[in-house]
């Protein structure tokens, strides 16, 4: 049944599906934007694990095409399971949103995530069976995760360990994007994956809070925010301590690769460079300031996984 409210356009959820559903994913999840993310995010990890054993070159072309869309469309389920589990809330709160102002349906959306999972499952038993291994652990805690892991209530009122408990689906997903080397290598995972992993586990957590750093007057009911848990100065200054663990995780991933200091300095440098928006907004409660930390949470990310794998990768199969 599709709701409606005052944030409803009678036409706007008239459209045609797939008018509807460009719509969707502009609002929710911009797939253009986010599967470059993740294209990036999984290179960088087949990049690390590569290196970090000594492989030569980068794995198969159509390894890493089917790879990711495997990839991509996991964290699009994400993004669907999220829209199951916070129906009740986006509906009180958050009336804004496609899903409690009509514009796509919950039988919509979980068609959608059907068709998705029988297409993973396809794809991956046809081109390399041995990742559904991974890919059905992944399945598993992302149920787990759609059911709040039974518990709920508790895991709302504590929200670091809700945020906490759900960023392990991304190291989980990391896990199976640097599988298409090692596990299809036939050889056991690097350990220096263990920082990688632990890196993309912190990553989430960065933009989680980053994303989630507001001003005052942009607090509303029923949203959640690391500014009105802890208030305007304490959660600018969490952002920049995870930043700070983040880093000292990405270079010790370097130095594990035998990056050699160059990429610990870069990485020293990009952490400074990003506190300057928290500093900023620790001075000066703005919108502005508390949009750049949003934004720099996203380029820190995509710097982090320039730096432990693309670029080096890029490096070898360029120059030499």
């Amino acid at each position: 049944m599709i709701q409606q409210n005052e944030f409803s356009n009678a036409e706007e959820n008239a459209a045609p599906f797939l008018k509807r559903f460009y719509t969707y994913q502009k609002e929710r999840f911009p797939i253009l934007g986010t599967g470059l993310l993740v294209a990036s995010f999984s290179f960088s990890a087949i990049s690390y694990s590569r290196i970090c054993r000594g492989a030569e070159g980068f794995v198969d072309w159509k390894t890493y095409f089917v790879g990711i869309f495997t990839t991509i469309s996991l964290f699009f389920l994400v993004r669907i399971f999220d829209e199951f589990k916070d129906a009740e809330d986006d509906a009180m709160y958050r009336k804004s949103l496609p899903v409690p102002r009509g514009l796509i349906s919950f039988k919509e959306l979980r068609n959608i995530g059907i068709v998705l999972g029988i297409l993973q499952i396809a794809v991956n038993l046809f081109f390399f069976p041995k990742m559904l291994i991974i890919y059905f652990i992944v399945i598993a805690y992302l149920s787990l995760m759609g059911k709040e892991f039974f518990i709920a209530a508790w895991l709302k009122k504590h929200q670091f360990c809700y945020i906490t408990s759900h960023m392990f689906i991304i190291p989980l997903i990391d896990i199976y994007a640097s599988g298409l080397d090692w596990l299809l290598g036939g050889v056991p995972a690097p350990k220096g994956l263990l920082f990688f992993f632990a890196v993309s586990y912190m990553n989430g957590i960065v933009l989680e809070i980053g994303r989630k750093i507001r001003t005052p007057e942009k607090e509303a009911e029923g949203v959640i925010t690391y500014t009105s848990l802890l208030g305007v100065n304490k959660a600018p200054l969490l952002w920049i301590l995870i930043l700070f663990i983040t880093g000292a995780l990405g270079i010790a991933a370097c130095q594990f690769a035998g990056y050699g200091v160059t990429a610990s300095i870069v990485l020293g440098i990009v952490f400074l460079l990003c506190n300057i928006p928290a500093l900023l907004f620790l001075k000066n409660k703005t919108e502005k300031f508390s949009k750049a930390i949003e934004l720099t949470s996203a380029l820190w990310t995509i710097a982090m996984y320039l730096t432990l794998g693309a670029v080096p990768m890029l490096e070898k199969l360029l120059f030499h």
